[in-house]
């Protein structure tokens, strides 16, 4: 599966303690404040990709010194990448990013419908890949299309879509111009669907990084 990098992204001015972290010093002298990416909205300790940097608050609760977190992935949302069209580009943004999983991503692709762009004989339209493997670009949303409307295309289900280009040896090239492209076998779609619930379902929703005490000072 091919997906972008996500690059780094600049660390929280130090000199601009948000209120919540100015709270959360107060309430927790002598500690270090976290702030959590806001994609991470799961009830429990995020874990250290999760978090941006901190800034330590002393014995008083006033706040101190910042360090920022080299080991930090950013979200899609902090990356300023696009609002996903549907929960297909939302999965993928998280799996790009780190906040889910392509297994995730394929779970919702599965049950997606798709449109492609039919052949003349009828059939979905195949593209040749680098490597000579034919491929088909599908689309989730009318966002990501950008093939002419001039061109018949047509709305399937993607498990029916995989069947029939599966003996072919086929990749499927979902939402190629979007933010997360996704580039996946076929074949891939066929098994049973992943139960596992998408990353962070369920949990609160953030819209900013928001603090976490992530323990005592030094």
């Amino acid at each position: 599966m091919a997906l972008p990098d996500a690059s780094p992204v600049p660390v929280p001015d130090a000199s601009l303690v948000p209120d919540a972290v100015k709270d959360a010093a107060r309430r927790a002298p002598g500690h270090w404040i976290g702030i959590v990416d806001p994609e991470w909205n799961v009830e429990r300790t995020p874990p250290e990709w999760a978090v941006l940097g901190e800034w330590q608050s002393d014995e008083s609760g006033g706040v101190g010194e910042y360090r920022a977190n080299p080991a930090y992935r950013p979200s899609a949302r902090v990356l300023g990448w696009p609002e996903p069209t549907d929960p297909v580009d939302a999965a993928a943004q998280r799996a790009a990013t780190g906040y889910g999983t392509v297994e995730e991503a394929l779970a919702e692709l599965a049950e997606a419908d798709v449109t492609v762009v039919r052949a003349p004989d009828g059939g979905p339209l195949m593209a040749a890949g680098r490597d000579g493997a034919p491929v088909v670009l599908l689309f989730t949303s009318p966002t990501h299309e950008f093939m002419s409307a001039a061109l018949h295309h047509d709305t399937l289900p993607a498990r029916e879509l995989a069947r029939s280009v599966t003996a072919a040896g086929a990749l499927l090239s979902v939402n190629p111009g979007a933010a997360a492209p996704l580039l996946v076998p076929a074949d891939s779609l066929l098994g049973p669907p992943d139960p596992a619930p998408v990353a962070g379902a369920g949990g609160p929703h953030p819209t900013e990084p928001w603090p976490h005490t992530t323990g005592r000072t030094p």
